[in-house]
């Protein structure tokens, strides 16, 4: 240990009486230690928040997702399908038909958006999070079934219970230059039988209509056609690397999207926001700081005569410097060590036994999700011994000007 560290750790040892200076360096301590732990548990928060949000939302969503470039659809063909699902990686490949109809029930009618998915859809593990009751097929072609989300359902007032209980849906033909005066020329329709309720979050669940692909094929005149192409990856191979082969083989005109692409602007909302509290939280924790500014201050005044006879003793103004910033160092690592500790401590504990409840009795969760990110720790260190050596800086640069003459 050279000098300055071991007079450091001295005046921060020291067993002096209670005075105003060691009242002033517990409070700097403290305030360190508090701003810390709130950091902590702040970006714990936030990150717990993100993978709920991702793993709701990959309940319903596919690993892959490939739409066109260009447009609202594309042509498709068995051959096409075949070479897709052949490519290495894919397990699975759902083709859907995507659009906004009339759904009405009992005289409650909804613009839904319809999704007519393929037989494998459920396959790919949808539902795995969330809430799921009901049929898990989709009918049958005589009698085609609908899983529907809970706000859905709901606002239709649809009773799975209910015997010969029909969905009629609606969709507007393409317009012709000569009109005609019956209106049932100017639509599709055709009927559903709810078999299920799904919700996982509230944009679904408010929204889709999920009903087999030949069905909404015939209503949509689709054809060919298809709005999006969904697909799961075998286990034990790479999304990222997939995807890239996905992108090779289709080329320039479709976009081939992971999960977090999807929701690219959701997700990106939710680092903003975890950012804009790091930084709001670190501008408190830089306003407790001043406590260490004003210890050190205290204590430069208090060891005027210390500091002349260690100049006096040959001591350079760089050593009287280092010996404050180290002082400011210790208060702050101290409080910042305490401040980590439980932080960490207090999201384990929130973790197990889920002190703090979202107060909503349908949430997906019962108490807020947290996760330790070791990064977030890291920075969060940096941060404190950033704010500490600015706060010290000036005292130990004011230490360093004692005159050594007129203390001694």
């Amino acid at each position: 240990m050279n000098t300055s560290s071991f007079i450091a750790v001295r005046y921060f040892r020291s067993k002096k009486k209670r005075n105003f200076i060691t009242v002033l360096s517990i409070i700097s301590m403290i305030g360190v230690a508090v701003g810390t732990m709130a950091l902590v548990v702040v970006m714990s928060v936030f990150n717990g928040l993100e993978d709920l949000i991702r793993s709701l939302f990959a309940s319903f969503d596919a690993e892959i997702k490939v739409e066109p470039a260009l447009g609202k659809s594309f042509l498709t063909s068995e051959e096409w399908l075949k070479e897709i699902e052949n490519l290495e990686g894919v397990a699975i490949v759902t083709e859907i038909i995507e659009d906004n109809a009339l759904v009405e029930h009992n005289g409650n009618q909804l613009v839904a958006t319809i999704k007519g998915v393929s037989p494998n859809f459920l396959d790919q593990g949808r539902f795995a999070k969330g809430y799921f009751w009901g049929d898990t097929t989709l009918g049958t072609p005589i009698r085609p079934g609908a899983i529907l989300g809970r706000g859905v359902g709901f606002f239709l007032s649809v009773n799975l219970e209910e015997v010969n209980s029909y969905l009629k849906v609606y969709y507007p033909k393409a317009p012709r230059s000569a009109g005609s005066i019956d209106p049932s020329q100017l639509y599709n329709s055709a009927v559903l039988e709810p078999r299920a309720f799904f919700s996982i979050e509230q944009q679904f669940d408010d929204e889709y209509v999920i009903a087999p692909l030949s069905f909404v094929q015939d209503l949509l005149n689709y054809g060919e056609k298809r709005t999006a192409m969904e697909i799961k990856v075998k286990e034990g191979y790479s999304i990222e690397k997939v995807q890239e082969r996905l992108k090779s083989h289709l080329g320039n005109d479709f976009l081939v999207k992971n999960a977090d692409e999807q929701h690219a602007g959701l997700l990106r909302t939710v680092k903003l926001e975890k950012l804009f509290v790091f930084l709001t939280l670190t501008f408190i924790l830089a306003i407790a700081s001043f406590n260490i500014f004003f210890s050190l201050s205290m204590l430069a005044i208090e060891k005027k005569k210390d500091i002349a006879v260690l100049k006096a003793m040959g001591s350079p103004e760089s050593l009287i410097k280092q010996i404050f910033l180290k002082q400011g160092a210790l208060i702050a690592l101290s409080g910042a060590t305490i401040g980590l500790i439980l932080g960490v401590l207090l999201v384990f504990a929130q973790e197990k036994f889920g002190l703090v409840g979202l107060g909503i009795s349908s949430a997906v969760v019962d108490a807020y999700p947290v996760r330790i990110i070791w990064t977030d720790l890291v920075w969060i260190s940096i941060t404190v011994v950033g704010i500490t050596l600015l706060a010290s800086w000036r005292p130990a640069w004011l230490a360093a000007q004692v005159d050594t003459v007129k203390q001694l």
